[in-house]
């Protein structure tokens, strides 16, 4: 019988912070989103004083002052660096794992004896906030839904210690009368409602659906989850992962922006971004879509449009996606329009292994990839951006920058941010 864990950290973005902030502990804490927009992450504290996800938060600032709740902008780089240290030590606990998410991994325990798993997961919470400040919780089951299923139960119910299992016929059953179908992974809104209203409340009653039913409504993913949570494995441990289908890069500003040299410079920056995903996954594209927005909401005056650009050969040069990304912006440019969001996608995506050469390339593919690999090799040990282009602009501050207000410091990842103890 297979045997999955999810180890699921709690309050990710909120425990980061707290590692290196101990005063934190106790205290309602959120963090925002991109432009200090949106609560994205949010401490048991704040969840009690019915702060929600998703809220703005230019709606809840009289509440956030009111309760003393302490604000923070995101902290990639932080973040980051932590969840590569959680999945570290779960690594050297057990060697099958897959990162699914920044702050969930799945590790296959088939491999183990069943006696012996509870304290392997309860060894597991105690490493990994040991060795990193995290907590975390860790649901087992036979599949990786009912792995989920048991995770989200192990945070949701303290006395359980950190640590879920529904291996077993009757805790299983417990714990799918006990979740609510909404929270089911591969449910999300549209199915909810759609189960709901038909009396389908809880994964047990999913589990008790008609099946022909729930295959011509939700296809064949529908039937697989059906099996998953009656103990069916139908997903496999994804220890390596298929090739993506996409990168893409793109970026809401805090307000609009019609100066042309600042969306070239915006623009710029993002196409060296999508390039350093690609090589950091060893990829390349074919195919890139730049598009533009103005406000949504002002329906009016709204503007949207969309550039495709094929490449002679799929790429991972910066200089390369930088030109393609300026040259399809220079034909959806309108003036006097301000924009409000900025961004591309690239499509077509190959494993550098797989490249295969043109006869008649007007690129030097070999002097490029070396170029590529100094850049990045001095950015990863000198610091973020310290290499870059021109054309992604030379001044600060920036207009269209991305606003961290409430920015902690880079703790782990900058010589200069380091913590200092008194």
């Amino acid at each position: 019988m297979s045997r999955f864990a999810l180890v699921d950290c709690n309050n990710f973005y909120v425990s980061c912070e707290r590692v290196f902030n101990p005063a934190l502990e106790g205290r309602p804490v959120v963090v925002l989103s991109n432009n200090d927009g949106c609560a994205v992450a949010r401490s048991n504290e704040a969840k009690a004083l019915g702060i929600t996800m998703g809220a703005p938060v230019f709606t809840l600032e009289a509440e956030l002052r009111r309760h003393n709740v302490a604000v923070y902008s995101s902290n990639y780089a932080l973040y980051g660096d932590m969840s590569r240290r959680v999945i570290t030590t779960l690594g050297q606990m057990v060697p099958d794992l897959e990162v699914y998410s920044i702050d969930e991994s799945f590790l296959d325990l088939t491999s183990f004896r069943k006696a012996d798993v509870p304290e392997l997961c309860r060894t597991m919470v105690v490493t990994v906030k040991r060795n990193t400040g995290i907590p975390v919780s860790v649901g087992v089951g036979p599949t990786k839904t009912l792995a989920k299923v048991a995770a989200g139960l192990a945070k949701k119910h303290p006395c359980l210690g950190g640590v879920c299992d529904v291996t077993d016929a009757v805790w299983r059953e417990r714990a799918l009368a006990a979740t609510d179908v909404g929270k089911v992974w591969g449910v999300g809104r549209r199915y909810e409602r759609f189960l709901k209203v038909r009396g389908i409340n809880t994964a047990l009653d999913l589990t008790r659906a008609d099946g022909a039913m729930i295959q011509k409504r939700m296809g064949v993913n529908g039937t697989r989850l059906l099996s998953e949570l009656t103990g069916t494995r139908c997903y496999p441990l994804e220890a390596n992962p298929p090739v993506k289908k996409g990168v893409g890069v793109s970026r809401t500003f805090a307000s609009g922006i019609e100066e042309q040299t600042a969306l070239t410079e915006a623009l710029s920056t993002y196409a060296e971004r999508a390039a350093e995903k690609l090589r950091k996954e060893g990829l390349r594209a074919g195919i890139m879509e730049v598009y533009a927005m103005s406000n949504r909401f002002h329906r009016q005056n709204f503007y949207y449009n969309t550039k495709t650009v094929r490449f002679p050969a799929p790429t991972s040069d910066a200089s390369e996606l930088i030109k393609g990304a300026l040259s399809a912006f220079e034909e959806i440019y309108k003036e006097d329009i301000p924009f409000k969001k900025l961004g591309l996608h690239m499509r077509e995506l190959t494993l550098e292994s797989q490249e295969q050469r043109l006869l008649f390339d007007t690129v030097d593919r070999t002097r490029s990839s070396a170029l590529m690999k100094a850049v990045d090799a001095v950015n990863g040990t000198m610091g973020k951006r310290i290499l870059g282009y021109a054309s992604s602009g030379l001044s600060d501050p920036k207009t269209w920058r991305t606003r961290f207000n409430h920015k902690s410091p880079s703790y782990t990842t900058r010589w200069d941010e380091l913590l200092r103890v008194s």
